[in-house]
Parts: structure tokens; sequence; C-alpha cells
């Protein structure tokens, strides 16, 4: 019953972040609306992390898995892609290491801060 109610929460808020998507005329993905009203609640103090913790953790566990159905969704697309699979590749290593990058960055920063305090 403790992960139905945590999976509730997080879906209640990614819902919002569907409603925000509709409402809001930027081209910016639900997901991510979401990811931020997730992190603001938690911020706040309206969601405790230990309400949603454990089902975050294991969402984040199987998140391999739902990358299936997008890869057998390129696979049946290979005739359209096949032409242009080399700037595809590209596109894709540039932009892993630019995340790469600054999520790096990032952890250095928050790292640094959290030293100083």
């Amino acid at each position: 019953m403790c992960h139905i109610k945590q999976f509730g929460i997080i879906m209640l808020i990614s819902f919002c972040g569907e409603i925000l998507n509709l409402l809001i005329p930027v081209p910016i993905p639900a997901s991510i609306y979401g990811l931020v009203l997730m992190l603001f609640a938690l911020i706040m103090g309206w969601v405790p992390l230990d309400k949603v913790e454990e089902t975050g953790s294991f969402l984040i566990d199987i998140m391999p898995v739902m990358f299936i159905p997008a890869a057998v969704g390129l696979l049946n697309s290979w005739a359209d892609l096949k032409e242009i699979w080399i700037q595809l590749l590209f596109v894709t290593a540039v932009t892993t290491e630019l995340v790469m990058i600054v999520s790096g960055k990032a952890a250095q920063w928050m790292i640094r801060r959290k030293e100083k305090k």
C-alpha cells in the first residue's frame, strides 16, 4: 500500500506537469514541468522525501526497461533513418558529452558549496 501511495503522489505531480504543458504555450516537455514541480514540492516541504523515495528509487532502477519501446520504434523507422544515421550519431555523441560536462560541473559546484558551509 505504501508504494501505491508514493506512486500516486509521483503520478499526481506528473499530471500537474501535463496540465502546465497544455496551459503554457512554451515548447517545454511536460516531464520537465513535472520534475520542476517535484523539486519545488520537495524543497518547500510539501512532499517529504520519505513519502516518495522508495518508489522513486524503484522507478530509477527500472528506467532502462522503459527505453525498450523507443529502441524498437527506432528499429521500425530504420528505413527513414539510414540516410542520416551518421548525423544522428554525431549529435547524440556531442549532446551526451555536453550533458556529462554540465552534470559534472554542477556536481562539483554543489560539493564545493556544501564544503564551505
